[in-house]
Formats: structure tokens, sequence, C-alpha cells
């Protein structure tokens, strides 16, 4: 402990970061926002892609994921982290320097995804859509901001490291972990590269990323906000300290096992799936807590809900806490999971707590803040009430709809008629009933989106009515004879360092046991001898499917289920996926799974469902792909994608990359020639030519092995 001075010191905060990330949490909270209503607006009305590359609903709804979770909800967290931090270590943050580099790089961060992505320049990992060079400016920009936490900590005139701190310290260290592993990558070029992950490894490193994802920097740090915020507005001590303590380890311990219920009735080995499910089912008791220590925080200040709106604010938020941490762990039981997942049930879910539980979070924690960051009374009280009943309105409209649409499609997709045979045999028949419910989902996203516009507005103008007040200064004395901690966690609250080592030791030790059993056990991921890897047609054509984002409305990923089998065909084994880089067994399924597609329709079919999906598919929803037959792939640059598979395992002999361009055109001159015969003239060498072929070889070895196996 540094500055154990007898006198008083005065202590002047770093406001300026603070209001910093305030403005760019409520301006990019308006880009995501206005992204999701037009992603919602694609869904119930197709022409509003635009027949535009970078405005379809594959590029645009991981940005509208991305702008939600890393612009507006992670600079929410750096904007309450730097206030708050500041004032419980009664110390001005360590580096001005690096906390400007922290807030002006990560902007950058946010820039130069909101321009890749749309342009197709992914890596296909939802969440994780982000290029190799983005990701290591993500991590430089992490590594900067622990630096500055962890030397503000040493640097603390206080011993006792107050309860929010604790959850941003496991935030911090966890999503550096997370995002360093998921991101591990071999680039082919500056804008392309490949997992070094396959198949169903690459599935459990994604969700194990995914699920943490959400707990590490949509749930952690909003938690370490509220043991800082809801007190400071009600003027009321927590709760209970102790509860605070098993809330914050045992959610450390357990959140971290819980990602294998993603992959609920996959080709994942049923132990990992099993120990997914229990631990999921676990996380129930610790968030619970968390919920009811928030809200018995605020017992003494019910009677104000009536006049201030951040209170109602925070009680919408911890609600909705509550309700998606148990909602999460029942969708993990397999029983239900059958019916929720790849469904709108799990979009609704995962709104209720984005838009619920952080909307509200930041919104309270905004309206508390902009008065103490720039000096004067917020602009308008009536336009936060306003904002208040768009966003409760908007919240449960988009929710409730969108739980409809979920449970529609769960009971549709299982349905049988008295013969055992589907009821809906066609897919498009269990998504037009969905319409009218996408319809009110646009419509409660739209008010959700005007309320977060005039929030923004709100407090702009609150900001812009003078000049930035100085920063906020304090006369502080320290601590000279503090009480010895007695007991083992109050020791550990006074050493920091032994405190980050308890998290790293908590969040790892779950890591190690799913991932070291599914990677070192070869009997977890059976190989497959009719499983070859692509050929360069066949590669480039996967490419072009993970650019256009096709795999967030489609899946691959057949489950060992009865009614999908009548569908799909046979259940998707885990030896079929060894050489996807990365693996595409989806989340949602907006049209059908094609796990199995391979063969199934000839070349002419794929050509006109990419050019016009209605004229093969009667009301799909699907938008059409015109520019893949003008658009031209690098031929040349086949052999150096080759070469970057074959670093990571994909057994591409030397001949074969060297060959690998006239292999190319060999194949593409082929599928030319065939739909030829049916009066299409179409460019070998355009990326349409290459996604057929990718469609055309999805999933043939698997079936072929099969067919082999009970020939046998």
């Amino acid at each position: 402990m540094s500055n154990r001075e007898s006198e008083n010191v005065m202590i002047t905060y770093d406001d300026r970061v603070s209001r910093q990330f305030l403005i760019a949490t409520l301006l990019w909270g308006v880009v995501g926002m206005l992204v999701g209503v037009l992603v919602a607006l694609q869904l119930a009305w197709w022409p509003s892609n635009m027949n535009t590359s970078w405005l379809t609903f594959g590029r645009l709804r991981p940005l509208h994921t991305n702008a939600v979770i890393f612009a507006f909800s992670a600079n929410g967290f750096f904007a309450g982290m730097y206030y708050s931090m500041q004032r419980l270590l009664k110390t001005r943050m360590w580096s001005d320097g690096f906390s400007k580099f922290h807030f002006w790089a990560w902007q950058l961060i946010i820039v130069a995804a909101a321009i890749t992505i749309p342009l197709g320049l992914t890596q296909g990992k939802e969440y994780a859509e982000l290029e190799w060079p983005i990701d290591i400016a993500v991590a430089v920009v992490w590594v900067a901001m622990t630096i500055n936490v962890m030397m503000t900590l040493k640097i603390r005139r206080v011993e006792h490291i107050y309860v929010a701190i604790w959850f941003y310290l496991a935030s911090i260290l966890t999503i550096a972990m997370l995002h360093v592993v998921n991101s591990l990558a071999i680039p082919v070029d500056l804008f392309k590269s490949y997992s070094v992950f396959a198949g169903i490894q690459d599935g459990l490193v994604q969700w194990w990323y995914g699920h943490n994802a959400v707990g590490f920097l949509l749930t952690t740090p909003f938690l370490g906000m509220m043991y800082y915020f809801i007190p400071k507005a009600t003027g009321r001590p927590v709760f209970s300290y102790r509860l605070s303590i098993v809330h914050f380890w045992s959610l450390v311990f357990i959140y971290i096992w819980t990602g294998p219920h993603h992959l609920l009735y996959s080709s994942l080995p049923e132990w990992a799936q099993s120990l997914g499910m229990v631990f999921s089912l676990m996380l129930i008791a610790p968030s619970w807590g968390g919920m009811i220590n928030g809200l018995l925080t605020m017992r003494g200040a019910w009677g104000r809900l009536r006049t201030e709106p951040i209170l109602k604010f925070f009680v919408v938020a911890l609600t909705f806490y509550g309700m998606a941490t148990l909602e999460g762990p029942l969708m993990s039981i397999k029983s239900i999971n059958l019916y929720t997942h790849y469904t709108d049930y799990t979009i609704a879910h995962v709104h209720g707590g984005a838009l619920g539980w952080l909307g509200g979070m930041i919104f309270a924690c905004a309206y508390w803040l902009t008065p103490k960051l720039f000096g004067r009374n917020i602009y308008s009280k009536g336009l936060v009430n306003l904002h208040f009943w768009l966003f409760i309105t908007g919240l449960l409209l988009y929710v409730t709809s969108i739980y409809a649409a979920g449970i529609t499609q769960g009971l549709m997709w299982l349905a049988t008629n008295e013969e055992g045979l589907l009821k809906y045999p066609q897919f498009i028949e269990t998504v037009l009933p969905l319409l009218p419910m996408y319809w009110l989902r646009t419509i409660g996203g739209s008010l959700y989106l005007l309320g977060m516009v005039i929030c923004f507005y709100n407090v702009l103008k609150t900001a812009l009515a003078g000049p930035a007040p100085a920063d906020e200064t304090i006369s502080f004395k320290p601590e000279r004879h503090v009480q010895a901690p007695s007991t083992f966690h109050e020791k550990l609250e006074h050493n920091a360092f032994a405190f980050n080592i308890g998290i790293v030791v908590m969040i790892i030790v779950g890591g190690i046991v799913e991932f070291v059993p599914t990677f070192m056990i070869k009997s977890n991921v059976p190989t497959i001898s009719a499983v070859k890897p692509y050929s360069p047609l066949e590669l480039q054509g996967r490419d072009v499917y993970i650019k256009e984002g096709c795999y967030n409305c489609h899946s691959q990923m057949i489950r060992p289920v009865v009614e999908e089998t009548m569908r799909y065909g046979a259940p998707t084994m885990a030896g079929e996926s060894v050489y996807d880089h990365p693996f595409q067994f989806g989340s949602k399924r907006t049209g059908p799974d094609l796990a199995r597609v391979g063969g199934k329709y000839p070349d002419f079919w794929h050509y006109k469902h990419m050019l016009d999906p209605r004229s093969t598919s009667p009301g799909s929803i699907m938008p059409n792909y015109p520019w893949l037959t003008s658009t031209m792939v690098n031929v040349d640059g086949i052999k150096g994608k080759m070469s970057a598979m074959r670093s990571i395992g994909v057994p591409y002999t030397e001949e074969e990359i060297a060959g690998g361009k006239e292999a190319y055109m060999s194949q593409a001159n082929s599928i030319v020639e065939k739909l030829a015969k049916d009066n299409v003239t179409l460019d070998a060498g355009s990326e349409l030519t290459s996604l057929i072929a990718y469609m055309q070889r999805l999933g043939t070895d698997g079936t072929k092995a099969l067919q082999e196996a009970n020939n046998k």
C-alpha cells in the first residue's frame, strides 16, 4: 500500500474519460439499435434487404450483435468502471494516457468492425466475427486497460477492495483469456484467416467463449455497477455483503463451465453436454442471489419509484436479469432445449437480457451519472419518463412476440400426424405463420430505438448546455489505523494480487476439464475415412458462404431426433466436420438445416435459388443474391488458402496445393457446362459457381460413410 500519509491529500479524479465513454455508449447504442430494427424488418419484409450485398440480413445481423455487445454495452461498462473505481479506491487512474488510449483505440476498433463486417470480412464465429488484425488490436487495447486498472489498484489509498471491483476484475481477466483462445487463427492475408480449431472442437471453444462473453462482458461488469450505483442512487447500503461474497465466487466458478449447453443434441460428446447442463442449472442459485441482493438494497426506496425514473430502470433491469438467469438454465435441460434450440425463443431470451437487463442498467446509470459528470441537472426529466415508458413498452412487445414465434417454431418442427409423418414437411410452412410476430417485433424494436434516441438527445443537450466542469476534487485522509482482517476473505479483499490469482484459478479449472478430454482423447472425435478435405473450389465456396453470413439463418447440425431425421436426413456425426475451420453448426434456423443438402437438388436449382429464392421456395423470406454472378474470385489466391489449411492439419499434399488453380477451374467449368444445358451462362470464376460446388458437397461424405456402414 502506498501513500500512507497522515495528512489529508487532495485527489482529483479523471472524469473526462467517463464523460467520453458515456457519450460513446449512447451514440453507439442508437447505431446498434437502428441496425437491429433494420434486420428485424428484413425478416418481416424481405425486400428491405434492397438487393445490396452489404445491406443483407446475413451481413448486418453480426454488425448488430457486435454493436450492441462491444460498442453499446462495453462502452457503458467502461464509463461506469472508470467513474466508480477511482472513487472506491480514492485515487486517480494510474495513467491518463492509458485511459485516453483505451477510449480512442476502442472507438477505432468499433469503426473498423462497422466497415469490415458489412463488407463480408468475417471469421464466421458468432460474437467473434472480427478478422485477425482487429482481434489483435482488441487484445492490445484490453492489455493497456488491464495494466491501467491493476496499477490503479496498486496505488489505491484504501486497504479494502469493494465488491464492485471484484466483478470488474473478473470481467477484465476472463474476457482476456476468452478472446485470445477463441481468436487463435492462421492468416491467409490481411482480410482472411482460418480458425486453428475445427469442427466439434471449434464449436466447443466458440461456445465456451460465446456463452462466457455473455457472462463476463454482459453480466459481471454490470453486476459490479449494480453494487455501486444502486446504493448511490437509493442512499442505502448493499443488503447483504456476505451474500455478495457467495454471489461473486460461485458465479465466477460456475459460469465458465456452461458453454456446452449451446451444443445439446449435437455431435459433442455426451459427457460434455451433460456437464454443461448440470452447471447451467447450478447457475440459478448465484444469479438469483445477486438479483435478490440488488432488489433488497432498494427495499427502502420503493416509495420513490413514482417520482424517480432512474429507480424504475433499475427495477426493470434486475427483473429481467432474474428472468434471463432462470430461463437460460431451464433452456439447458435437454427436454426443453429440444423445443427451443434453433428457434426464435433463444432470440427472445437473449434480447430480454440485452434490452432489459443491460439496457435498463445502462440507462439508469447514464441518467444518474449525467448530472455528476456535467455539473448540471438533466435537460428534461419529462423526457426521462417518456424514455422509460417507450423502453418498457418496446421491450415487452419485442420479447412477447418473439417468444410466441419461438414456441410456434418448436412445436411445428416436431409436429407429426396420425401416421407418424411430419405434419409440416415443407420448412416454409413453419416460416409463414411467424410473419405477423416478426412485424410486432419490428414495432417493439422501433419503440425501443425511439427511447434510445431520446436518451441520447437528453444527455447530449445536458452536456452541451455549458462547458464541462472541472474534474471532481476531494480531500481524503488515508487510513492510518486499519483493523487487521480477521477472516480469510477479509484478507483476500486487502490483497489485490491474491484476489486476482483466485479469479484466474476459478476460470481456468472449467476450461481445462472441458478442453483436455475433447482435444486429447481421440475417441471423443472419431475419424471417418470417407470424409475428405474440400476441393479448392468447394473451399472457396465455403468462404463465400461464410462471407454472406449464411450461418446466421442456416444450421449444419442434424440432431438425433426422429422428426429431424425425417426432415433432413441422418444425424450429423462428429467426424464429418474435422476439416471445417471454423465449424458451421449454426444457432438459428430461419431457413432449413443444410447438413445433408449436397446432391439433393441440381446445380440449376441452386442457381435460381440464390438469384430469386421465391422461384424455388414460394414464400421464402431469404434475400436475393444477384451480385454473386458478377463478383469474381481471386483464383490465384486459392493456393494460399490451401497452404494455410494445411498448416492447421488439413491433409492437402504439396501436389494438390501446386495444382490448386487447375483443379479449381476444372471443377468450376464442369458446373458451368451443366448450367449451360439449362440455358444459363455463368462465369467459372464467379462466387456463385464456387458456392454451388460447396452446397453440393455438404453432407455427401457422411452419407457415403453411412451407406458403407449399412452395406457391411
